[in-house]
């Protein structure tokens, strides 16, 4: 079982960090605030991290409205096998190298997937190790208070069908 680091401690801001993305966007605790950030560390070899990326990608787009930033955290690879690895298999959140961010240093991640979620007011929410598929990515994010319209831990791809007829 893995403890909290002192950097984790949800009464603390969460440690000073700066991410730039694969598209050139820049990121930093104090251009995040006001919005809660999901922070995924991942690696291309990594089967959990492929079986969590669909989930999360179509969560980043269900509330990219409320504020919702996604930053998936590759974990020392380099940028050709990064790219060529998202050439075949496409991702909707923002793709961070190591090399351009401080944060797998930041939160220690050495194993992955690994999640750490950022409330509005810039503290870490929640932390969790390990793939837990949409449902335990949902509960995250209800810690910093983002909570579908469709239902407790409801998955995207169900919706009810209108009924025909009177």
């Amino acid at each position: 079982m893995s403890a909290l680091l002192p950097a984790l401690d949800r009464s603390e801001p969460a440690p000073k960090f700066s991410a730039k993305t694969l598209a050139g966007e820049a990121f930093n605790n104090q251009s995040l605030l006001g919005k809660v950030a999901l922070v995924e560390f991942w690696a291309t070899w990594c089967p959990y991290c492929r079986n969590d990326a669909v989930p999360l990608d179509d969560l980043a787009m269900e509330f990219e409205k409320e504020g919702l930033v996604v930053l998936a955290v590759d974990v020392a690879e380099s940028k050709k096998t990064v790219k060529a690895f998202l050439e075949r298999n496409p991702r909707k959140t923002k793709i961070v190298l190591m090399e351009d961010t401080n944060l797998a240093a930041v939160f220690a991640a050495k194993s992955f997937p690994q999640y750490v979620l950022i409330n509005r007011e810039g503290r870490v929410a929640s932390q969790q190790n390990g793939a837990g598929g949409e449902a335990a990515l949902r509960r995250m994010l209800r810690k910093a208070g983002l909570e579908s319209k469709k239902g407790e831990d409801a998955p995207i791809e169900l919706r009810s069908s209108p009924r025909r007829g009177g």
